[in-house]
């Protein structure tokens, strides 16, 4: 009798969901740096005006526009191998991504003249976010589909993922403040030379991160090549008249413009209004503990019962009303800011917990309206969107510091301009308050996939790869 050669492929499991773990905690170890930290870094260390950096920050997304939509059709395009279809990006991509965030952080170009800092700022944050971090997030974040087509097995996929978010974030928003930050003649300053020693730290981290991905993580689902001709009018049709996407779109903008409007704001918040670096390490943890102990148990299971999109605009809903009470209240105490911060935090956590398998509702959606199967090309638009919402975050922030005069001269003296200070926290408040009734809005009436869509889009999936 003939033997069956084929190998086993082992059955998904934890491996698989501790894997995609570490490649969102790998991705995280660049991009929540850039999102907490470079902003504050060139501010700060290397003296650029705040809206100088947030205006540099959006006009890199205008060549995303470009990469982002580009990598998808080359993943789409690629033909799988042994490794499968997504897997082999992560070992390609994790070295150059690690060495173009680290060389963004170069303390010793601070003496340099002004024109060449905004230049090197600009090179490298380029070749970081819209080059490499894209070639290695998008076949990451497309492979979820290919790992299982169970929805269930996603949603685990989706909580681990945003697990790997939330130990990155640990991390980074505990462990930076702490060893980042100096006092000196009594003010807390961020120190260049530790930033750029913790920014090679990090990338190094990144790159055991994204190789431990590539070796626990099985694609089990045949992705085939799309063999099609390249037809770009037509993708952009489609793009511009699928519903769950732009839904999907439009709430991942406004979610990071009230999640990155909080950890943007907090290296202003706690060092300059509350004079406290260790408070904005404490909140970093004990935020992102309480996402771990509450939202990841917990947000899956909910969504399980009252569907994803239900549960995601209500707690974004709840995060605004904290905000807004917080900023009622004014606290004196750093600590009950604190409190504040992860209640908030923990609101938009569950909708920040399960958005990754939304994004595999949309793509199962696309397939079951147009026929086609196009993970790489709507995960890129999808990923797109992020990274303008962090853009627009930056330049928010930083137009809106810049607005109520904030400077490295402020930076340095803090006690000497109560306006300032009180306008910085305003700001806090108000930029996750806003942000959060705009996703929530944006949920409820823009995106349609609601638990019974979900449901049988899902049974006509499986009914059509059964035949």
């Amino acid at each position: 009798m003939e033997k069956n050669t084929k190998p086993a492929v082992k059955p998904f499991g934890m491996a698989d969901k501790l894997g995609y773990a570490l490649g969102d905690f790998g991705n995280d170890f660049t991009f929540m740096l850039s999102s907490m930290f470079m902003m504050k870094f060139y501010t700060d260390v290397m003296g650029v005006e705040p809206a100088i950096v947030g205006t540099l920050m959006m006009l890199a997304r205008f060549v995303d526009a470009i990469t982002d939509v580009s990598m998808g059709q080359i993943v789409d395009r690629s033909k799988p191998t042994k490794d499968g279809k997504f897997k082999p990006w992560l070992r390609r991509m994790c070295g150059p991504v690690a060495i173009a965030s680290f060389l963004i952080y170069q303390s010793s170009f601070a003496d340099m003249a002004m024109g060449f800092k905004i230049f090197w700022m600009f090179l490298t944050y380029l070749l970081w976010g819209s080059i490499f971090y894209t070639a290695i997030n998008i076949p990451y974040g497309s492979m979820a589909s290919a790992i299982s087509s169970n929805p269930d097995d996603r949603a685990q996929l989706s909580t681990f993922r945003n697990i790997g978010a939330t130990m990155a974030s640990l991390v980074i928003g505990t462990g930076t403040p702490l060893l980042a930050y100096e006092v000196v003649n009594g003010a807390t300053v961020l120190s260049g030379t530790r930033m750029t020693i913790i920014a090679g730290v990090f990338s190094v981290c990144g790159i055991i991160c994204h190789l431990l991905c590539f070796n626990l993580v099985t694609e089990r689902v045949q992705i085939p090549q799309n063999t099609s001709k390249l037809d770009i009018g037509k993708m952009l049709k489609s793009i511009a008249t699928n519903r769950s996407l732009l839904g999907i779109i439009a709430a991942a903008i406004l979610l990071l413009l009230g999640l990155l409007g909080m950890s943007g704001m907090a290296p202003y918040v706690y060092p300059v209004y509350y004079s406290s670096g260790t408070a904005q390490s404490a909140s970093s943890f004990i935020s992102n503990i309480a996402v771990l102990l509450v939202c990841a148990p917990l947000a899956a299971k909910i969504a399980s019962k009252v569907g994803k999109k239900e549960m995601s605009w209500v707690s974004c809903l709840i995060g605004a009303g904290i905000w807004l009470l917080c900023m009622v209240v004014r606290p004196e105490s750093p600590w009950v800011f604190v409190a504040f911060y992860t209640l908030a935090y923990v609101a938009l956590g569950m909708f920040n917990t399960v958005v990754w398998a939304m994004i595999t509702d949309v793509i199962d959606d696309a397939e079951v309206k147009n026929g086609i199967r196009e993970d790489g090309t709507i995960y890129s638009v999808y990923s797109f969107a992020r990274k303008l919402g962090q853009a627009l975050s930056s330049g928010m922030i930083g137009g809106l510091l810049t607005a109520v005069g904030y400077d490295e001269v402020i930076a340095a003296a803090p006690a000497q301009y109560p306006e300032v200070l009180e306008n910085v926290f305003n700001l806090a408040c108000l930029i996750p308050a806003i942000g959060l009734v705009a996703v929530s809005l944006a949920l409820l009436f823009l995106y349609p996939l609601n638990k019974k869509r979900v449901d049988a889009n899902a049974a006509f999936l499986a009914n059509k790869r059964a035949k």
